[in-house]
């Protein structure tokens, strides 16, 4: 990893133990690599919220650039 900065960070006592955890159980090398996973999947769930806002965002003025008349519905709670 050539550009790999320090920086501190801290967490709860719960946390660091799941940390400590997946390392003792042989699923990372390092306290680094759970982090770095963590916010890699951080990254993309924040990038697809962003896009599913932006699609709504697009749909919504569809919606109302629309001046078609739109779907009448039946009120089933109508006598």
């Amino acid at each position: 990893m050539p550009n790999v900065e320090k920086i501190s960070v801290a967490l709860p006592p719960e946390m660091v133990a799941v940390v400590r955890q997946a390392v003792d159980a042989g699923e990372y090398a390092s306290s680094s690599e759970v982090v770095r996973e963590a916010l890699r999947d951080w990254t993309q769930k924040r990038n697809l919220r962003k896009q599913g806002v932006e699609e709504l965002r697009q749909l919504w003025q569809e919606a109302l650039a629309d001046k078609s008349p739109g779907i009448r519905l039946k009120r089933s709670w109508a006598p």
